[in-house]
């Protein structure tokens, strides 16, 4: 059985930094690509980031050079560290390899 647990969201400042982990089991993961999605109220979901098996990494415009994403194969994890954080990065982050998504992890970004 295949699982992906987000963790590491909370609320934060904005100009606060946020490190989000995704923990695969059941899955070589090191074989896939691996993407994080939010989805702020009331908007569609969104594709933030993508690494590929090899480490080729893509962003999106609104968080190209602030957001970056990696990956540990030994550990089977994910990672999207997030700096400078606004108030629109608010949202709940998804974790997603292969047709896989996790539950999720709530970012707040708030004075």
């Amino acid at each position: 059985q295949v699982q992906l647990v987000e963790s590491g969201g909370g609320l934060v400042q904005p100009a606060g930094s946020l490190r989000l982990s995704c923990a695969a089991s059941g899955i070589i993961f090191n074989l896939y690509t691996v993407a994080w999605y939010r989805q702020a109220p009331g908007k569609q979901r969104e594709w933030v980031a993508t690494i590929s098996s090899g480490g080729s990494t893509n962003y999106a415009n609104s968080v190209r050079g602030r957001f970056t994403i990696s990956r540990d194969n030994a550990k089977n994890t994910a990672y999207l560290q997030m700096n400078s954080l606004k108030p629109d990065d608010t949202a709940v982050y998804y974790c997603w390899t292969r047709t896989y998504w996790g539950q999720g992890t709530q970012v707040t970004v708030s004075s």
